[in-house]
């Protein structure tokens, strides 16, 4: 039987001890009925280990951490994705979480409806929880980071991946797996808003040496292209 695996709160720097806390602690007591000397598998500091509860409390469950155990890494990807409408959004992340993306940047694209735009900066904590819980979810020791949204240009500025993919319509020849090939270092993948970037923008990338690449004949909406891209360089890797 597969252990349930939690994500700790706080750990020591030794990783000895590890503790859940706030809502997580809460579900462990409250509803699972936790006792001292039970096994979870507990991730800290993004290392898996084998862990026995020692003390259990509302506010509070704490571990002692045994052996580490073997884990997969995260994809070596960054994800930047423009915000649009938040509920497909919200979706695109939970998937790209799933799918192993280590990254993901909110991008103000010029096609992000301004009330979205206005409304980001607070939703992003949300974002950051269902990351959080996506990870516990699907197993993963290494939960995403999810910036602050910020505007393509400043993004871009900042990127540093060795391959950078923009994902455009407009591009009918090289395909994903083809600019994939011989990818060097990390990898940035760039997915836009609905109705796609602006010629603009496209030049923006251009200049920053992002290689524009097809995903195939058919309009896919923003969340589609997300996790088809993912599955795509998951799948080469």
């Amino acid at each position: 039987m597969t252990r349930r695996r939690w994500i700790a709160d706080t750990w020591n720097e030794e990783r000895t001890s590890a503790s859940l806390t706030g809502d997580q602690a809460s579900h462990l007591a409250r509803v699972l009925r936790a006792e001292p000397g039970q096994i979870f598998d507990v991730v800290a500091g993004g290392f898996l280990h084998r862990a026995e509860v020692v003390n259990v409390g509302e506010d509070a469950v704490i571990f002692t951490l045994h052996e580490e155990m073997e884990s997969d890494a995260a994809l070596p990807v960054h994800l930047y994705l423009a915000v649009y409408k938040f509920d497909h959004l919200e979706w695109a992340i939970e998937k790209a979480t799933e799918l192993g993306v280590a990254r993901i940047t909110p991008v103000l694209a010029r096609r992000t409806e301004k009330h979205l735009a206005q409304a980001s900066t607070k939703r992003v904590e949300r974002w950051r929880r269902i990351v959080l819980e996506s990870s516990k979810q699907s197993r993963r020791t290494e939960i995403p980071v999810v910036d602050d949204p910020a505007t393509l240009a400043s993004t871009l500025k900042t990127c540093t991946a060795g391959t950078r993919i923009l994902l455009a319509e407009t591009e009918q020849e090289n395909t994903l797996a083809a600019a994939l090939k011989g990818h060097a270092g990390d990898i940035a993948l760039a997915v836009g808003p609905e109705g796609g970037w602006t010629p603009e923008e496209m030049a923006l990338f251009s200049t920053q040496q992002w290689t524009h690449a097809t995903l195939g004949p058919r309009i896919l909406r923003a969340e589609t292209a997300c996790i088809a891209a993912l599955a795509i360089t998951s799948s080469i890797l």
